[in-house]
């Protein structure tokens, strides 16, 4: 996941100031030296190596990525503003905002009522009753206002998803102000009856939608009140709209009755304030009849369906041919004004994709569409909590869904994109591998997509300069251009990404890193790019003074399994500390290893451990899969040794249906002697306690005290979320105490502290809080 990174925050007036005022007002704030007193408060003590990138100074929604932020609220989207802007991206996408029928307000994305809504469902706010800001799924028109400044703050614009087609089926509901504004008129003569012929553009543009009312969209009241409500948005600090069901609002020249003018498209886009700085596309899913060019001309941008249909096949099939890609299926049109998705909220919802695609491939079809020069990438967050498995996830509107979002490889990309802009592409399949996929921006970068299982070692051409580059992904792997070949190992599965030295700032990296080595000794090569002061610190010892390129050398003597934490500190190019953290251990070759894994209660009791490494050009395995079964000790855990020896071992705990890490992860890192859970490495139980915390807020914080030592600061330590749905999860050293005193709380004020008598925990070990029972082991 993404550390957290120093920013420099811009100020966007937003037309509140005529030029000159602006001016005036430079003057003054240079002669108070405000702007520099601002600029230092504004710094964060904590750096990344992609400083550089982390500004978002794109001017145009086209030249970034959207986050669609899919039933968020308001204030959830204000509050994770930072991390947005820090994973790359540079437009938000909200839900629709309009009123909406608050009769079932079940805060539920799908309650039981999967037809009606009446437990709850996110589709209500696509059935407006009124074109008015604000509805009790998403918040209010100043928590919409206050999330804008936000945004503003961070350079982030905002997209609106309009729904101006149709009204919600329960017309009871809709508002009379907008009833009367239309002289009655809101709807087409054909607005209740279903379509029946979806090639006839005049059906398609004037009946019934499934079953909502087609609203009148070329009468003239009607255009005049939704102006209105666009132009509030825009006054709140809207900076682009998303049409919804475009392809059903007619063209000028479409199929209309007789004196009816298609003047919509003309008058929401050239009428509203600030009309040439607004971004708009519509949604005009392909399928036959759809117009896409037309719909280009008169709205500005619209969607393209067909290449993210072309997409999840391309990574489906492992086939990333570049003749497979290039094409984005819309025929003769400028691909500049497409906006393109991996997947679109429809097609999570009703396509199936949630079941077909998993966070991998989501990375490997993302970095593909947006490494490419033309398409406004569409970045679709699934619900929190939702999986494979698991389509609704902890099912709730209004919080943040999944953190894939920040995830490192779809935060490289974007800043890769936010750095290429005008820069023309090249696609690449290196060595004829369709499996794999490079995709040039000018001299200036490239990104390289391995869809295979395997590590892939390339040998390609390409345009970037003769230079050693670093991945700006967290896995830093290494590539080489000499002569303009490059050359380099793609991990399985992955997606690295690489610049010219001036696009990504400063970095501090050990060379081809490994975890693990069998000899005495071990050599490693420090490197500190643009980097004053380096140091390095081993295992909390002294610090000391290196320089790029120096070797230094571990290990010599001491005993095998000793781990050592290697710590590279020094000042970036802005003067703020940096540092990167590393975990090296010193294995004894031909040693039997014993891993132990502790299951879920929901896991069948046949267990099996795959154990396999992949650091060399094949992947070499104990036993095919499933692997090998584990043995099950008298305390429940589940116990494998092993004595064949691997530079790099990675395991996978599976009971032939379910595994950790999930299908088509990378296995978890093996340690001689390490406790895991499907989330990974417990370490040394017997000095720590590890807590699975049952909770439906977005993000959780421990408060706790060990033994009757100070309790930590409020809020406490975030918790990580767990793959076990529902759950956070939090390992605490305890420094050789056994009691711990815990409470939690979701940052905002509220807290789970049990009633007042907050949880006790008397021992090491792994334990669950669920309801306000605790219970030992995992969920």
């Amino acid at each position: 996941m993404m550390i957290n990174k120093n920013r420099t925050i811009k100020l966007s007036f937003k037309q509140l100031l005529t030029p000159l005022l602006i001016f005036a007002l430079f003057i003054i704030l240079i002669q108070n030296n405000i702007l520099s007193a601002n600029a230092q408060n504004m710094q964060d003590s904590s750096v990344n190596a992609n400083d550089l990138l982390n500004v978002n100074t794109n001017e145009r929604i086209e030249d970034g990525t959207i986050l669609h932020a899919f039933c968020w609220s308001f204030h959830t989207i204000k509050e994770n503003m930072k991390d947005i802007a820090d994973a790359g991206f540079t437009s938000i996408q909200t839900s629709p905002i309009n009123e909406i029928n608050s009769d079932y307000s079940n805060m539920k994305l799908m309650g039981s009522d999967t037809s009606n809504g009446t437990d709850g469902a996110w589709w209500w706010h696509y059935q407006p009753t009124d074109w008015k800001i604000g509805n009790y799924q998403l918040g209010t028109r100043d928590e919409f206002i206050a999330m804008c400044k936000k945004a503003d703050e961070y350079n982030i614009k905002i997209i609106v998803d309009v729904v101006p087609n149709h009204t919600a089926n329960n017309t009871e509901k809709v508002s009379k102000n907008l009833i009367n504004a239309c002289n009655g008129n809101l709807y087409h003569d054909t607005g209740f009856t279903a379509v029946s012929n979806w090639s006839d553009r005049l059906q398609c543009t004037r009946y019934s939608l499934i079953s909502l009312p087609d609203v009148n969209t070329e009468d003239s009241g009607f255009q005049d009140y939704f102006i209105s409500y666009l132009n509030d948005c825009i006054a709140c600090g809207a900076d682009g709209f998303r049409y919804d069901t475009a392809k059903h609002i007619g063209l000028p020249d479409d199929d209309r009755p007789y004196g009816v003018v298609n003047n919509f498209w003309t008058r929401v886009t050239s009428e509203i304030r600030n009309a040439s700085e607004i971004f708009n596309y519509g949604e005009v899913l392909q399928g036959g009849n759809e117009r896409i060019s037309e719909y280009i001309k008169v709205i500005g941008s619209t969607t393209a369906s067909s290449y993210g249909y072309q997409i999840r096949n391309a990574i489906n099939g492992n086939n990333l041919s570049v003749s497979n890609i290039i094409n984005y299926q819309v025929g003769d049109v400028d691909t500049s004004k497409l906006v393109t998705w991996v997947e679109s909220h429809d097609n999570y919802i009703n396509d199936g994709t949630w079941q077909q695609f998993d966070d991998t491939k989501i990375k490997l079809a993302w970095a593909v569409i947006t490494a490419r020069k033309d398409g406004v990438p569409l970045f679709f967050d699934r619900p929190y909590g939702s999986s494979t498995n698991n389509k609704w996830g902890s099912n709730t509107i209004g919080i943040a869904g999944s953190d894939i979002y920040k995830d490192d490889e779809i935060a490289a990309v974007n800043k890769f994109r936010n750095a290429m802009i005008g820069e023309s592409e090249n696609l690449i399949n290196p060595n004829n591998n369709s499996q794999v996929l490079m995709i040039e921006r000018g001299t200036k970068g490239a990104v390289l997509v391995n869809t295979s299982y395997n590590d892939v070692t390339v040998n390609t051409s390409t345009n970037l300069a003769d230079a050693a580059y670093n991945s700006i992904t967290d896995d830093q792997t290494m590539y080489y251009v000499t002569n303009g070949k490059l050359s380099g190992t793609i991990p399985s599965r992955s997606v690295s990404v690489l610049m010219k030295d001036s696009e990504y700032g400063s970095k501090l990296y050990i060379e081809n890193f490994k975890a693990y080595f069998t000899s005495d000794t071990c050599d490693i090569i420090l490197r500190a790019k643009d980097i004053t002061n380096a140091t390095y610190q081993i295992n909390n010892g002294t610090s000391k003074s290196f320089s790029d390129g120096d070797t230094i050398t571990i290990g010599k003597g001491d005993a095998y399994n000793t781990s050592y934490t290697l710590v590279l500190s020094g000042n970036d190019t802005n003067g703020e500390k940096y540092s990167k953290e590393y975990t090296l251990i010193k294995k004894e070759p031909g040693k039997e290893n014993t891993v132990y894994f502790q299951k879920p209660t929901s896991w069948s009791n046949n267990i099996y451990a795959y154990v396999y490494d992949e650091s060399e050009s094949s992947v070499k395995e104990i036993a095919p899969w499933p692997g090998e079964a584990m043995k099950i000790n008298e305390n429940g855990v589940y116990s494998y040794s092993f004595e064949e020896e691997y530079e790099e071992p990675l395991i996978i705990f599976n009971d032939g249906t379910n595994q950790a890490p999930g299908s088509q992860e990378q296995g978890f890192l093996l340690i001689d002697g390490g406790t895991y859970s499907i989330d990974g490495l417990i370490t040394n139980q017997e000095n720590e306690i590890t807590i699975y915390y049952y909770s439906s807020w977005s993000g959780a914080n421990i408060h706790y005290k060990i033994g009757n030592k100070d309790w930590t600061s409020v809020p406490g330590i975030k918790m990580k979320d767990s793959k076990i749905n529902g759950y956070k999860v939090v390992t605490i050293d305890m420094a050789g105490e056994k009691t711990l005193t815990v409470c939690f709380n979701n940052g905002n004020g509220s807290w789970d502290n049990n009633n007042g008598n907050n949880y006790y925990i008397n021992n090491t070990g792994i334990y669950t809080i669920k309801n306000g029972t605790i219970t030992n082991g995992i969920p």
